[in-house]
């Protein structure tokens, strides 16, 4: 409680927010209560905005002020947040500008992220000679976190990623050491160039261009010398507006042939002061040129990348990313090599081992016996997953899966709670905000078209669907912690393609669950099912609860596989993952009565079953659709179980490709009756002859449809399910992809043909005088992994035909 920024002697009272606020408006909306003073008119009332904090009380003081002129260019222009920050997350901002400790605890969807990034911004910003580290304990928070980053006001030499996984960040800028590196010299030819053409304008001769050292005499003899000429040639003529008109700043101006490619005009000649701010920008633009020239110069001197790489993470970075493996990994180096560092933000921070917390802390020697770091910020949720420990006896015993941000907060260290969530809609945030004590909706939730409009084809935005034993067999564990429930994977993919059929987007749907051997099982069925099918295609992500924490989709269908016993969801932080990882809607696949009268996790659970447990679905409905959320549709088709869904989706796929068959029919007769009418008609019988009805011919027909419906599922031969897998050989690094055979089919009658459930044996109840059987099929035990959770794994489908 010492370390937070209130008790600290080095206070800072007078923090630039830059451009945290959007405008007046929303700065008075997060300081209610407070006594604020403004001495600028309220024209002048603009951000960005400097804020003076009294030492006692809930005073403060509001300075407005204006951002020097970039430069006449439009890339010049700064890059501005605009997010619509809340109380408690300026409150966050405010003490991770300022020294010591700072505790962020954001439940799901609070904005964690986002509020990291703008206090880096601003630390950036404020302390232009500091360097800051951040830690997370995943490359893919990492990953997450630096995208943002990379939309800031943050020039881009300042900023290095080191370890693996740079590659996910979804950039085509390599952004590790030595694409750095590569970056810096090709812009340091850039610039160069730009100084060549600055030469010409000023008709210099000589070779100023040959490195940085030659740019920067140029520079101090040619480019300085003729801005103070200008300078005192204005000044000579007159002192401030006195006696200076418009036109004098256009006259004087000693690069007009340097800046013509620039928006024209460069200076509109309305106001003198308005010009001399434009002369201003136009030459901070130019010698932002030479201070980054100046800054190359030690890459000239430097000719291995080795040398250059190290130079650049020990000098020229000032944002450096790293995960907490890499940093125990290589903090030998780092301080052999003489990092130094003023800050460190620790996204995650509830996920990271306290041996892992303190080894980044640790990465610079102290200097003249202290220790440089001015700032730590620390932002998780101890409410969600605790660090990962396989052994049982280190994680119960001595309590090792305890975070050092779970211990301070057990402690009673002052921490800021983000209390306002814009991921979920208010439906599905009831499930989880009853573990925290004030957690509210940002109004977006409330306002948004997508989230006061239904799902499509869904009578509840969320459901919890009763999934019973399928052919006597529930859970099974064909390994030690390997479970699998194939009535949940056939019933999660049936419920996967009946969306996709409606016109859902594949990448807005996720498929998770609790337990590695039914994410491989999943895998195995959406391949059978939907691998070759482009009307269907992959999920965005199939994986597990513990490995999407920090993600989320706009629809999640979630497995919990277990039918004797409730297992390791009895953590009431994985169920918590579990429910936040929707926007839109949630459906929960899982045997009721096991979960529901489980007390830890009566909460969440009683409010699923406010809702039936067979799953309400409205095919008739179109997507998107126009009903309001909240309000059941008029009829509703009731599934009992998994076969019948099975059957369902198998009947509505056929209706589906009918329906497209006959529009493609229909537009085919249109254009070519259009064509048709298009000649001109010389006798009556030609004119007869238009008049009658196009029949198709039955050959072409015939051919259209077995295009149509033969490619996806006909005659599906396996090349290989698996069941040839040697157990305790495959794992989630290494999956093992089967390809699917087609073979077209010769027999127009594709129904005997088709089987998107190759294990169903479809038949009418007058071929076999027997009701409907389900799916019994036994697909292969994937390989072991011990670990419960698995190891993240995206599916990477083709190309969506959306």
């Amino acid at each position: 409680g010492e370390a937070h920024y209130s008790k600290m002697p080095d206070r800072i009272e007078t923090i630039d927010f830059n451009d945290t606020f959007l405008d007046a408006e929303h700065l008075l909306e997060n300081f209610l209560g407070h006594e604020i003073k403004c001495d600028a008119p309220p024209e002048k009332q603009v951000k960005p905005f400097k804020i003076k904090f009294a030492e006692k009380g809930a005073g403060l003081e509001v300075i407005p002020y204006t951002l020097p002129n970039p430069g006449p260019y439009p890339y010049n222009k700064p890059k501005e947040n605009s997010v619509k920050f809340t109380p408690t997350q300026i409150e966050a901002i405010k003490a991770g500008c300022n020294p010591g400790l700072t505790m962020v605890v954001g439940p799901p969807g609070t904005g964690k992220t986002d509020v990291a990034v703008q206090i880096i911004n601003n630390i950036y910003h404020n302390f232009p000679n500091q360097r800051t580290l951040i830690v997370t304990h995943s490359n893919q928070a990492l990953n997450q976190l630096f995208q943002k980053i990379i939309h800031l006001d943050i020039d881009e030499r300042h900023l290095l990623r080191l370890g693996h996984g740079e590659e996910g960040l979804g950039t085509d800028k390599d952004f590790s050491k030595y694409g750095r590196v590569n970056y810096i010299l090709a812009h340091r030819l850039e610039l160069l160039t730009e100084v060549g053409r600055l030469q010409k304008s000023l008709g210099v001769s000589g070779d100023v261009t040959y490195t940085c050292e030659t740019a920067g005499y140029f520079n101090l003899y040619q480019v300085k010398s003729r801005w103070e000429e200008f300078q005192s040639r204005l000044k000579k003529k007159g002192s401030g507006t006195e006696g200076n008109e418009a036109s004098d700043v256009k006259e004087f101006f000693p690069f007009h042939v340097y800046f013509s490619n620039a928006p024209q005009p460069v200076f509109k000649g309305d106001a003198y002061l308005e010009d001399l701010d434009t002369a201003e920008g136009c030459y901070r633009h130019i010698q932002k040129i030479f201070d980054q020239l100046e800054e190359f110069r030690a890459f000239e001197l430097m000719r291995s990348g080795l040398d250059r790489a190290n130079y650049l993470l020990v000098k020229e970075a000032k944002i450096i990313a790293m995960t907490c493996t890499h940093a125990a990994l290589t903090r030998r180096n780092l301080v052999k090599l003489g990092f130094r560092y003023d800050n460190i933000l620790m996204e995650e921070a509830a996920q990271i081992l306290e041996i892992e917390t303190f080894i980044p802390l640790l990465l610079q020697e102290p200097e003249d016996g202290h220790n440089r770091l001015k700032r730590v910020i620390l932002i998780g949720d101890h409410h969600q997953l605790p660090p990962v420990i396989k052994n049982m006896a280190f994680q119960k015993y001595s309590n090792m899966e305890q975070s050092l941000f779970t211990r301070f907060i057990r402690l009673g260290v002052t921490a800021v709670e983000l209390d306002r969530q814009g991921r979920s809609r208010e439906s599905l945030a009831n499930l989880y905000n009853w573990r925290y004590k004030k957690l509210g909706n940002l109004p977006h939730v409330l306002k948004r078209p997508e989230y006061l409009t239904a799902n499509t084809g869904f009578s509840f935005d969320y459901q919890l669907v009763n999934v019973e034993d399928f052919n006597g067999v529930g859970e099974s564990e064909p390994n030690p912690y390997f479970y699998q429930n194939l009535a949940e994977a056939e019933y999660v993919v049936a419920v996967f393609m009946y969306m996709r059929l409606l016109g859902y987007k594949s990448e807005e749907i996720t498929i998770l669950t609790t337990y590695n051997g039914q994410k491989h099982l999943i895998r195995d069925v959406v391949k059978q099912r939907c691998g070759d099918n482009p009307v269907f295609g992959f999920p965005k992500t199939i994986t597990t609860v513990d490995r999407y924490q920090g993600s989320q989709n706009n629809y999640v269908l979630l497995s919990l596989v277990r039918t004797r016993t409730v297992g390791h969801l009895r953590d009431v932080r994985r169920l918590i993952v579990a429910m936040s990882r929707a926007r839109l809607g949630l459906y929960v696949f899982a045997r009721v009565g096991i979960f529901a009268n489980c007390y830890e996790l009566t909460p969440a659970f009683k409010q699923l079953l406010k809702h039936p447990t067979d799953m309400h679905i409205c095919p008739d409905e179109s997507y998107p659709t126009n009903r309001a959320t909240g309000v059941l549709p008029t009829a509703a088709k009731i599934i009992k179980d998994m076969p019948e869904m099975s059957k369902f989706v198998y009947d509505f796929y056929y209706q589906v490709i009918e329906r497209l068959m006959k529009s493609r029919q229909e537009e085919e007769r249109v254009v070519l009756a259009a064509e048709t009418a298009a000649h001109r008609f010389k006798t009556p019988t030609e004119a007869k002859t238009i008049d009658t009805p196009i029949e198709e011919d039955p050959e072409k027909k015939k051919k259209n449809l077995e295009e149509t419906l033969s490619q996806p599922f006909l005659a599906i031969d396996d090349a290989g399910t698996g069941d040839d897998r040697e157990a305790g050989n495959s794992s989630d690094e290494e999956d093992v992809v089967h390809p699917i055979r087609i073979i077209p089919s010769q027999n127009l009658d594709v129904r005997e043909e088709f089987q998107p459930f190759p294990h169903v044996k479809y038949e009418t109840q007058e071929e076999s005088g027997e009701e409907f059987v389900g799916p019994t099929m036994n697909l292969a035990q994937e390989s072991v992994d011990a670990d419960m959770s698995g190891e993240t794994e995206e599916v990477n489908p083709p190309q969506d035909s959306n």
